[in-house]
């Protein structure tokens, strides 16, 4: 049976959203990979404490398990980098240059800024900013090696001045890693890169091993077993700090009658090609669109090397029917997605309709994949939902903001008397004595 003999989207891919009861509302935008949350979470709470009892050992021998290489070193060496450097096409390394200065670009714009108010006279109250001191970054290749992840966590943190930066990417067949990946990481200062994937990777950094240091906070995107991980060790009791759930990717479009068929189709494949469990949305209120979306999906997805990974992503794709667009802007706020084309004329003017996202690209011209690489903005988005109450990386994702007071015995005058009656309210009265006590001193 040839690869093109299935249909890729088929009736069951088909909604029509109005004829759809709340119950099968919930289960249509149901992500793939929450389906087996249980079975991942069993298996990466096992591989988890494999890291914690066994150290480096552990990691060499998960890494011949899931990655089918031996590794005896996991640091990359000097020559590595070296190596790398003269293996990266010039188009290629010229490529990862032009989309850092980009990327730099923008998140140089939108860094917080520290600031001083005095709130009364004698009250100076200060918000001051603070690298966080050890962070690791977590670069996938599974499927493919995403440099472009690296130039994502590793520019934004040295914007946010932090000094010490750990890199975990998963090594190839040969026990090397992805040369693009290690340009991409000098690219952004970063010299301590480890051949580590997977759940072990997060395990590693979040543990710390003889050779992997533990580090404050991780960064970076993976599949639902990475995700789990980064989840489960932020609950551990050392507390490392995650960024975000940045897991299996997902997309959604909202299109009108004038939009391109073989643009949107294009743009759901770009999605549908990271992994099985990625999940694409089309949301249209013109049947015939969709009819032709389906048929471009049905035609683009012969021309695509990864047209089996494709396919499977497509078994969870939804093409949803809907009466008018703003019904389209409701789902996707209840889906909250990480990816969000309005694929609509005069884009712009929706805009405010988008209340939950993780990054919008507006218009005919605007794929998602340019958000992936070089437009400027952050690969690194919430998941699963997360867009709900967390943005995408950013440079202040790297920092710690710290508040301090100062106070002089005119300020003591001033605001003592408002803590005094609070504190006494509560019923609190060490709180109370500690302002009073030095209210009669002033």
């Amino acid at each position: 049976m040839s690869r093109a003999s299935i249909a890729a989207i088929g009736p069951q891919n088909r909604l029509q959203w109005d004829a759809l009861d709340p119950a099968a509302r919930a289960n249509a935008l149901r992500r793939p990979a929450q389906a087996d949350g249980a079975k991942t979470a069993a298996a990466v709470t096992a591989l988890i404490e494999e890291v914690r009892v066994g150290g480096d050992a552990a990691l060499r021998a998960l890494t011949a398990r899931f990655d089918g290489v031996d590794i005896d070193t996991l640091a990359v060496s000097a020559e590595e980098f070296a190596k790398a450097q003269a293996e990266t096409a010039p188009a290629l390394r010229n490529a990862i240059v032009e989309a850092a200065a980009r990327i730099e670009q923008f998140h140089a714009a939108g860094m917080t800024q520290p600031y001083a108010v005095d709130t009364a006279q004698g009250v100076r109250c200060e918000r001051m900013l603070r690298p966080i001191q050890r962070v690791g970054l977590y670069v996938p290749a599974g499927s493919a090696p995403l440099p472009s992840t690296a130039l994502m966590l590793g520019i934004p943190a040295r914007l946010a001045g932090c000094r010490d930066v750990v890199l975990c990417t998963p090594p190839r067949p040969d026990g090397s890693v992805d040369p693009a990946v290690l340009v991409a990481a000098a690219t952004c200062g970063i010299d301590r890169v480890f051949k580590l994937g997977g759940v072990q990777a997060i395990a590693a950094m979040a543990l710390g091993t003889e050779s992997v240091p533990a580090c404050d906070k991780l960064f970076g995107p993976g599949n639902a077993y990475v995700t789990e991980a980064k989840r489960q060790v932020a609950q551990l009791e050392r507390g490392v700090g995650i960024d975000m759930p940045a897991g299996p990717s997902e997309v959604l479009v909202i299109a009108d009658a004038g939009a391109n068929p073989e643009f949107v189709a294009a743009d759901l494949l770009s999605q549908a090609e990271h992994g099985p469990d990625s999940q694409v949305i089309l949301i249209s209120d013109d049947d015939g669109l969709i009819e032709r979306v389906i048929a471009q999906i049905e035609a683009q997805l012969l021309e695509l090397p990864r047209v089996e990974t494709a396919r499977r992503a497509l078994q969870s794709a939804r093409m949803i029917q809907v009466v008018t667009l703003e019904d389209a802007f409701a789902i996707s706020n209840a889906y909250a997605p990480e990816h969000l084309i309005l694929a609509l004329r005069d884009a712009r003017r929706w805009l405010p309709s988008v209340s939950v996202a993780g990054s919008v690209f507006l218009g005919d011209w605007a794929p998602e994949a340019l958000g992936d690489y070089c437009s400027g903005t952050n690969h690194v988005l919430p998941t699963s939902g997360a867009a709900r109450f967390v943005g995408g990386l950013n440079v202040a994702s790297f920092q710690l903001a710290i508040t301090v007071q100062e106070v002089d015995r005119q300020g003591l005058r001033a605001i003592g008397p408002c803590a005094v009656e609070l504190a006494s309210a509560e019923g609190l009265d060490a709180h109370r004595l500690a302002v009073s006590r030095r209210l009669d001193a002033a």
